[in-house]
């Protein structure tokens, strides 16, 4: 069987050759003709032109079929060539887990992503469509885009506004410009990922371990809509801005109050990066503000082996004062071979007060205190580029009696899969 792109270089040479070819014997012939003083020889010589422009006439058709002459006779289509240059990615991700503190029904309290014990759960299905990014330039501006949306079991956690009208399905959507200012002011505007988080929201799929982090929720926070500026002062020091809604609004919010967010990239070597994130604004009315201090870093020890942090602090203002909420994770990842490797998360988040990990989405009871430890070990087995298979066995402990039911402590096991395109 030949390959399209093995037909199609042939078909250039093949045509290459015959022009080639015919210009060659055009010229002897001309020659030839011209040193004879024979009105019959003009007249052959007259008769050849003709034959020897229609196989150039039909060799100019023959080249703009196969694209490598423009057919000036079609008329230009920008929406096609946008088309052309936009790229289409995402993942199909599905689980199955086994809560052995037998929550009551089926759902485990403050885990990600397989809610449903003893279930088979289509996790999440995602996609993107990304025009290439805008190109940093201190002389042109320059644009482009960035669509995601998330399906599945855990797009109501996941997504920007799921029950909000018109935002169900919304992971991230931002408009991208290069403002020619220094070597390029990098400007977004619409939904965007939170710039606090060490794991991806987007799980197992591009993650080291399929579970989502503690962390991830609770000294984290989702996409909201805003405007963020982004500038690179060297290859090693990059710096973010953003306004947006509350830290928990998303992308739309019930108060006028907003919420400003700052990072710093460093970048000390090759193999090193560390972001310090900071946030201060208001959330659900004036009286109620979030202060928050981040640190994440990560180490690529080896080419098998990594290793990364996440370090955060949250002040909460409420009507009995300040309560604080702060929480430590490490990660480590080693891979034997391209097609095999393991990862263990450990962390601790303290809620001395219970306003966070409490009454919350993920299901924890209201409480007024709450400390909570993880560790999560995890196989990623590829046995193809596409495929991501990860068993998973995951020890959680909770300071809050009967927080798992009626346990403090609970393992979990399972295994999901992600294929990736």
């Amino acid at each position: 069987m030949n390959h399209p792109a093995t037909n199609s270089s042939k078909r250039r040479r093949q045509l290459a050759a015959l022009g080639l070819t015919l210009g060659v014997a055009m010229a002897p012939a001309a020659m030839h003709t011209l040193r004879a003083d024979d009105a019959g020889k003009l007249d052959k010589l007259e008769q050849e032109n003709k034959e020897l422009k229609k196989r150039l006439d039909t060799l100019e058709t023959v080249a703009k079929a196969e694209g490598i002459l423009p057919d000036e006779s079609k008329p230009h289509n920008p929406l096609l060539t946008r088309v052309a240059g936009t790229k289409i990615e995402g993942f199909v991700t599905g689980s199955y887990f086994y809560d052995t503190s037998t929550p009551p029904g089926q759902t485990s309290p403050g885990y990600l992503w397989n809610r449903k014990s003893g279930n088979f759960s289509l996790n999440k299905v995602k996609l993107t469509l990304a025009s290439p990014p805008a190109e940093a330039s201190g002389d042109n501006w320059s644009a482009g885009y960035r669509v995601s949306l998330m399906f599945g079991q855990d797009a109501p956690i996941v997504n920007s506004g799921s029950g909000i009208t018109g935002f169900s399905s919304v992971r991230e959507a931002y408009v991208e410009l290069n403002a020619p200012v220094g070597t390029g002011l990098n400007i977004k505007v619409g939904e965007l990922i939170s710039l606090l988080n060490y794991e991806s929201g987007d799980g197992g799929a591009a993650n080291d371990n399929f579970s989502q982090g503690y962390q991830w929720f609770y000294t984290g926070n989702g996409p909201a809509a805003g405007v963020q500026l982004g500038y690179t002062f060297t290859d090693w020091l990059d710096a973010k801005v953003r306004v947006q809604n509350g830290l928990y609004a998303g992308p739309v919010d019930n108060n006028q109050a907003k919420t400003v967010m700052a990072s710093i990239g460093l970048k000390p070597s090759a193999t090193t990066w560390v972001n310090l994130v900071g946030s201060t604004g208001r959330e659900g009315g004036v009286d109620s503000g979030i202060n928050v201090a981040s640190l994440l870093g990560g180490w690529a020890v080896t080419d098998k082996f990594h290793l990364g942090t996440e370090l955060d602090y949250f002040w909460f203002d409420t009507k009995g004062g300040t309560a604080p909420v702060w929480s430590t994770g490490g990660f480590a990842s080693y891979s034997f071979t391209s097609m095999l490797g393991v990862a263990l998360r450990a962390e601790f988040l303290s809620d001395a007060r219970g306003v966070d990990a409490s009454a919350d989405p993920l299901a924890f009871p209201l409480n007024t205190g709450n400390d909570l430890t993880s560790f999560a070990f995890t196989v990623n087995f590829k046995p193809v580029p596409n495929v991501k298979i990860q068993p998973e066995v995951r020890f959680d402990h909770s300071s809050l009696v009967g927080a798992f039911g009626k346990h403090n402590d609970r393992v979990i096991l399972g295994l999901g899969v992600s294929y990736l395109f």
